[in-house]
């Protein structure tokens, strides 16, 4: 694939995803009201047409097809207004909608995987023209809006009602506005289509050429050569189109003009350029565009554009990028070469080199930071859906849809999120209304998602207002099935809640849909924890449940405590880190086994010793009235290392360990990844649950 036809497939993604994505919403939301506006109608129809122009564009047949149907449907729809539909009609348009957008969504999935699109959609094709055919009262399945040139001659294009058609060159209009799109930026054609449907929206009649430009997609470099003409009847109309095509994406240049002689006489000559009957005499402020042939002088569109999007590949060169500017930074500024010397203004220049790269790191990091309003509002269709499936009366409660996350964080958890609103739907919210009421609860259940900023990190909780966790028959169950690893009364709520979370375990005793195959909760919270956060599920029965997610904002960088065993220096996340303190040796005791043992907040905490775990054994602190204890905390687990000191806190850029390292199972012993340091060292990123699972647990 070359770089322009990987570029115009990315492009095609992401707008038709966005598109599907802005579907759900306006579809869910609709359903809640029972109806849809007229607004909303257009709209549906806007993206059905953007989504067949496209997918014909790039050959993706079924997509095309399936969109150019229901783009039918939607024509007919808005001709004869949604009050021509009965409550059933309604109610059937919003499951055949859903219907529609998960097989666009599913081969759209086909497209990213380079696998083969679907081949036979006939029985779909065939199922939305039965609706249509049945609101209608056609028996061929086909409205009025079947056919694209009745489709276009409504809304005002070539074939509109000022009963013009478009020629190849300028319309035969008193007034043209000629628009030149910016050099390069592809899909010319589909762009001249998005500006149409633009005006269309504003309620402005006009003819446009070429007028085939949704589907022909030769039409591109037409556009590109001549440009893209709006005609119009008057010149108040043309004036105030202008403002809208000025304010449009993507445009390189444009230029009302008069036309004043409607023979085919009057148009551009050879060289491009126009009479001056033929010009409008306001300004033109830009010079002519070289592509070929002098356009005429026009003026340049202001920059309206806010929003723009960017590979994340680019986003994550970028983060590498300024690591590297920082550990550099760091690595002048510490040089053993300048110890000793008096460098003021060095030192000055040093200190704003630091804010500098500060800042340069702080906007970087806001870059890839996107708010989790996309993953909470697919719950919203995972409710619905099983509403219906479940016979459930429940509504989805959205709190804090724009906090922010690193995008590859947000990416991670929409797959967790899921399957605990799963969880709640299925197992938490009770069986029938009845039920609720006889519990002196709404009839209507009430699941709450949640995302709140504290610090470095965000909590996202689900919760629910259902039946709650019955503890004992988790254990009754744990019990049965050999999950048990200590006698039962030696158990908490806490520790009982933390069983639903062990691979394989369910409570579930047959497989549903939805649960019962022992693979859930594990999953999760494994999903989780390779993203630096934590699970934690709290519940009270016949009152609810709660399942909270830790997140750190993001991966690339950590504010940790640099720490040293010997000659090594380790890396500790402040995040793990509860307390550091010294002891003397009265102050540790042994268990059985004769294991280090100290007291911290009237609980007992495993002591780990670094330099014994790593091997290391060359001038390190031995005695433990030397060292330092540093009482750390990671999934619920806490226990105190044992170090030689502390060196301070840093703010380090992770880097991760070459893949060939993973063969020999590092990450299970605590190593998470690596650092560079400002003298040039390596610090070694330590994981604290690891370390637990592999010292303590064992």
């Amino acid at each position: 694939m070359d770089n322009v036809t990987g570029s115009l497939l990315d492009t095609y993604l992401f707008e038709t995803n966005s598109l599907l994505e802005r579907l759900d919403e306006l579809l869910i939301e609709a359903e809640q009201n029972k109806d849809l506006t007229e607004d909303e109608v257009n709209e549906i129809f806007r993206s059905m047409h953007t989504i067949k122009g496209s997918s014909a564009m790039l050959e993706f047949n079924s997509l095309m097809e399936i969109a150019h149907h229901i783009e039918d449907l939607f024509f007919y729809i808005r001709e004869n207004g949604m009050s021509a539909l009965s409550s059933d009609d309604k109610s059937e348009l919003f499951n055949l909608m859903f219907k529609s957008v998960d097989r666009l969504r599913e081969e759209i999935e086909k497209v990213e995987n380079n696998e083969p699109l679907s081949s036979n959609i006939d029985s779909f094709i065939e199922e939305i023209n039965s609706f249509l055919s049945k609101i209608s009262g056609q028996g061929d399945g086909k409205s009025s809006g079947g056919n694209d040139s009745q489709a276009a001659s409504s809304d005002g294009s070539a074939e509109g009602s000022s009963g013009t058609s478009a020629i190849p060159d300028m319309p035969k209009s008193s007034w043209c506005i000629r628009v030149y799109f910016e050099e390069g930026c592809g899909m010319e054609n589909l762009r001249a289509f998005m500006l149409v449907t633009t005006l269309q929206e504003n309620g402005y009649d006009f003819v446009y050429s070429p007028a085939n430009i949704e589907s022909d997609s030769s039409t591109a470099q037409e556009i590109i050569d001549n440009g893209f003409y709006l005609g119009f009847d008057n010149e108040e109309s043309a004036k105030k189109a202008v403002v809208i095509v000025a304010g449009s994406n993507n445009i390189h240049s444009y230029e009302l003009i008069e036309n004043t002689v409607s023979d085919d006489s009057k148009k551009p000559s050879e060289d491009g350029k126009e009479s001056a009957s033929g010009q409008n005499s306001g300004a033109q402020a830009q010079a002519p565009r070289q592509t070929g042939q002098q356009h005429p002088s026009a003026h340049h569109a202001p920059v309206k554009q806010n929003l723009i999007s960017v590979n994340l590949s680019k986003l994550d060169s970028l983060m590498a990028l300024v690591g590297e500017i920082v550990i550099t930074e760091s690595m002048v500024t510490s040089s053993p070469d300048l110890k000793g010397l008096k460098l003021d203004n060095f030192m000055k220049s040093a200190r704003q080199l630091r804010k500098l790269t500060d800042d340069l790191q702080d906007i970087s990091m806001s870059l890839r930071m996107v708010s989790v309003s996309g993953v909470f509002q697919k719950m919203n269709r995972i409710v619905r859906d099983m509403k219906k499936t479940l016979n459930k009366d429940v509504r989805l409660t959205l709190v804090g849809e724009d906090t922010e996350l690193d995008k590859s964080i947000v990416d991670s958890i929409s797959d967790p999120i899921m399957h605990i609103v799963r969880n709640s739907m299925d197992h938490g919210i009770e069986e029938s209304s009845e039920e609720r009421i006889a519990a002196g609860k709404d009839p209507q259940g009430e699941i709450i998602l949640s995302a709140v900023h504290t610090g470095n990190e965000v909590i996202i909780s689900v919760q629910d207002d259902g039946v709650g966790i019955d503890t004992d028959a988790v254990l009754e169950k744990a019990r049965r099935t050999n999950f048990l690893t200590k006698p039962e009364e030696e158990y908490s709520t806490k520790d009982i809640l933390a069983l639903l979370m062990e691979p394989g375990f369910s409570t579930n005793e047959e497989v549903t849909e939805y649960s019962g195959r022992g693979v859930g909760m594990d999953v999760v919270k494994k999903n989780i924890e390779n993203i630096g956060g934590v699970v934690s599920m709290t519940s009270e029965k016949g009152k609810g449940s709660c399942t909270t997610l830790k997140i750190p904002l993001t991966l690339a960088i950590v504010d940790g405590m640099e720490i040293s065993v010997g000659n090594s220096i380790f890396t500790v996340p402040i995040s793990n880190i509860r307390q550091s303190f010294k002891v003397t040796s009265e102050d540790v005791i042994y268990d059985a086994s004769g294991n280090e043992i100290i007291r911290c907040m009237d609980e007992f905490y495993p002591i780990v010793r670094l330099h014994n775990m790593y091997g290391i054994y060359e001038d390190v602190c031995t005695n433990i009235e030397d060292g330092i204890l540093i009482w750390v905390e990671a999934n619920e687990k806490s226990f105190c290392m044992f170090v030689d000191s502390l060196l301070g806190e840093q703010q380090v850029v992770v880097k991760p360990l070459p893949s060939y390292l993973n063969n020999f199972g590092i990450k299970d012993y605590g190593i998470s990844g690596c650092t560079i340091l400002g003298d040039g060292n390596i610090s070694i990123i330590l994981d604290i649950a690891a370390i637990h699972s592999a010292v303590v647990h064992s």
